[in-house]
């Protein structure tokens, strides 16, 4: 057994996501068997002595056959009808799946800007944390019914990477209808070969990712973006199929884990990079570039050349190049009318109360 497959095997804290393809099908919606058999594997995780939260895809499949659906909605309504169905259906079955082994379920519904706001972020961070020291199993969805741009962005990959951040977790495992990642698309390519173990970027030299299937709208490139997401938070992540979740969650060699990096983001910092909504941008000058990326400097009013959008100090800004291109994020400590006063203006040409950075070191990270 490698480190990474050592250290995601013996994990006190675990988030475990699950795919849309693993637990509903296209003509009888949510499958019970399958749930039953994940449910199994994650209480003997458990009862290993784990901290367990699931992250579960599902809730549009769970309300598609229910309400007649023969393929997965494309407009945005009737996608929020058959979630509201569905939430209903899948929260039920967890837990009736987990009470027979006398465990209860908490529902946490999560949009992104319960991600993106700090005091949202504290809030469902609070709510996750107790359920868990109360011995229930919290599980996670996207707020489907309500939400807009989650419904866009994707399946559950990126949020059970946040997740995995938000409540301090020592792994994420990512479990759908792929066993695995691979050099190319074993359906089409029978010589292509599974990479057992992601180090670093150079190990997805000449990888090609696919998007999701019929049910799910994730795929293998959103399973890699969480990866690299969750090894910027320092979490080891596993990638392997619902199928095989007994042995997945027992350390058994399967499937493809991806090393976290070995110095973490902080908290905030990591906040700011992959949590956080922008407000507005600033275009940043050649030598203001080179300052916040290439010397992980303060970003100072004189490097500034033009402030975009409307932001109050607080906001989390992007910093662009002046040919537009995106450089870093960070927390702006001026609000935006502010700022238009300021533009190109060395420190000491500025009134006392404004010579503190614009955007402080321990505030900005590059993109």
């Amino acid at each position: 057994m490698t480190g990474t497959r050592e250290t995601i095997a013996a994990a006190r804290s675990v988030v475990v996501k699950i795919g849309s393809s693993a637990l509903t099908s296209m003509a009888e919606g949510l499958d019970v068997s399958r749930l039953d058999a994940l449910a199994d594997a994650i209480e003997a995780r458990m009862r290993r002595g784990s901290d367990v939260v699931v992250v579960s895809s599902g809730a549009i499949g769970a309300g598609m056959a229910p309400l007649g659906l023969r393929r997965r909605p494309q407009d945005l309504a009737t996608k929020q009808a058959a979630a509201s169905v569905g939430q209903l259906a899948l929260a039920h079955a967890w837990g009736t799946s987990f009470a027979r082994h006398g465990r209860t379920v908490g529902q946490v519904l999560l949009t992104a800007e319960d991600i993106a706001r700090r005091a949202n972020h504290r809030n469902a961070q609070r709510t996750l944390d107790r359920l868990r020291s109360l011995g229930a199993v919290a599980v996670v969805n996207e707020n489907d019914t309500v939400a807009t741009t989650e419904i866009r962005f994707g399946d559950n990959d990126r949020l059970a990477a946040l997740v995995a951040h938000l409540v301090g977790a020592d792994a994420l495992v990512l479990l759908s209808d792929v066993d695995g990642l691979y050099d190319g698309d074993p359906r089409k390519d029978p010589a292509a070969r599974l990479i057992p173990e992601v180090d670093g970027p150079e190990d997805l030299d000449g990888v090609v990712a696919g998007s999701g299937g019929a049910l799910g709208t994730g795929g293998m490139a959103s399973k890699l973006s969480a990866a690299r997401l969750a090894a910027d938070a320092g979490v080891p992540v596993l990638l392997a199929a619902a199928s095989d979740a007994a042995s997945a969650l027992a350390g058994g060699p399967t499937g493809t884990v991806f090393a976290a990096r070995p110095t973490r983001l902080s908290a905030r910092r990591f906040w700011v990079r992959h949590a956080a909504d922008t407000s507005g941008g600033l275009t940043l000058d050649a030598g203001a570039v080179e300052a916040v990326v290439g010397r992980r400097r303060s970003l100072l009013s004189a490097g500034i050349t033009s402030v975009t959008g409307t932001f109050d100090a607080g906001d989390v800004v992007s910093l662009h190049a002046d040919d537009g291109t995106p450089v870093a994020r960070g927390v702006v400590a001026y609000d935006s009318a502010e700022l238009v006063g300021m533009l190109g203006k060395s420190t000491s040409d500025l009134a006392p109360d404004a010579r503190r950075p614009v955007v402080h070191a321990d505030d900005l990270v590059a993109v």
